[in-house]
């Protein structure tokens, strides 16, 4: 046998013996993964779409605010599934544009009791976010198709807490962010009180958005 040979089948040897590289998790079993972590159903991790891509920017954006294991640092368990919920549906929009409604859109109308007609949005979407979370909005977890509405309830249950200019409160993430007319859900708060939000029906949208501490009328802390 010639040396050449020795060696080759030497060579034939050692990949026969090396051990193989582990198989990578398919997306699905990670997506079974997170949605054990967060307390987050499945269906939302697509957010908008319910395609693979909706699922990544979900978790995109839940490692972001919560890392793996969806605790919203400053959040109750509460909080943290409201805020992972607003995160799934980052990106939603109008269809068509302008028209206060889309299919998505109209699922947020169905948290309220009433079947409310297309409208201003912000209050809905709100309203659909507490109520997946297991903490519905209003007395009989009848949701509220307007702002107003909201914060009376508040007011009324002990959940306001009110901004004052001279020492605006700091929100709890997965508070929710009452301006006159428009709502929103805090998703996180910097060291010098700037307020990181989600709000449904902004710019037509669901979106993130950043404010100054003290901008709002105050939060609704469920």
């Amino acid at each position: 046998m010639s040396l050449e040979t020795v060696i080759a089948r030497i060579s034939e040897l050692q990949q026969l013996t090396a051990p193989r590289p582990p198989k990578p998790a398919s997306a699905t079993s990670f997506a079974q993964q997170l949605t054990s972590a967060q307390g987050v159903p499945a269906a939302l991790l697509g957010g908008a779409s319910g395609t693979a891509t909706g699922w990544q920017g979900s978790v995109a954006g839940l490692s972001g605010v919560g890392g793996a294991a969806g605790v919203v640092p400053g959040a109750s368990a509460a909080g943290s599934r409201r805020v992972a919920l607003a995160v799934g549906e980052l990106g939603v929009t109008e269809h068509p544009p302008g028209s206060n409604d889309g299919s998505r859109i109209a699922q947020y109308r169905s948290a309220m009791r009433g079947a409310p007609g297309v409208g201003p949005w912000c209050a809905y979407f709100t309203s659909w976010v507490a109520q997946q979370a297991g903490t519905p909005l209003g007395e009989s977890g009848q949701g509220f198709a307007s702002v107003d509405a909201v914060y009376a309830w508040a007011q009324r249950t002990g959940r306001a807490v009110p901004n004052s200019s001279g020492a605006p409160a700091t929100p709890n993430p997965g508070d929710l962010i009452v301006w006159d007319e428009h709502i929103g859900v805090v998703e996180s708060v910097d060291p010098d009180g700037t307020v990181h939000t989600i709000e449904g029906n902004s710019s037509d949208m669901v979106a993130r958005r950043t404010h100054a501490a003290g901008s709002a009328l105050g939060y609704v802390r469920l």
